[in-house]
């Protein structure tokens, strides 16, 4: 059921992708600082040394790239690049930058088990696909998503179970 691209046939949720990271973005930012700073002292101290003068630019160069893989990969300064999206064909779950877009096609659904932080698809031919509600950064953002996947299963005839949240 092919549908035109309005803003109302797609919805469009940011994640945050450091909810779910070993160290948050608050840590990683101040340690990529500190890189930056450590390394901005050593480049402009009295008496660097000659021989591993060009070690202390390599370093000031990765902390540098760290710095803004860190700002990409954990805000929205350069656009969403953490989303879960739900249209008419499709669902997509894309967890950054630098990582592959999960995409399930609506037709190709069976069943979508819906828990308190996560969805549970199975298609068709038996692959499961689990959506991780966690990094969702507004309670509203997730009801939105569940119940559009609840509009969805009427219209795409596949079957709602929910998890018993009392």
């Amino acid at each position: 059921m092919p549908t035109a691209g309005n803003a109302r046939s797609s919805l469009l949720v940011q994640l945050s992708p450091s909810r779910n990271a070993k160290l948050s973005f608050t840590v990683q930012l101040v340690l990529t600082l500190f890189w930056l700073a450590w390394a901005t002292m050593l480049l402009v101290s009295e008496n660097p040394t000659g021989d591993q003068n060009y070690l202390y630019y390599i370093f000031f160069g990765l902390s540098v790239v760290f710095l803004g893989y860190v700002i990409l990969q954990n805000t929205s300064v350069f656009g969403i690049q953490s989303y879960i999206e739900v249209t008419q064909e499709y669902i997509v779950q894309k967890n950054g930058v630098f990582r592959t877009k999960m995409i399930t096609a609506i037709p190709d659904i069976e069943a979508v088990h819906v828990s308190l932080m996560a969805l549970r698809i199975t298609q068709r031919d038996g692959n499961k696909v689990y959506l991780d509600l966690k990094q969702v950064r507004k309670k509203r953002d997730i009801e939105k998503v569940k119940s559009r996947i609840r509009e969805l299963a009427a219209v795409h005839n596949f079957e709602v179970t929910e998890a018993n949240l009392a």
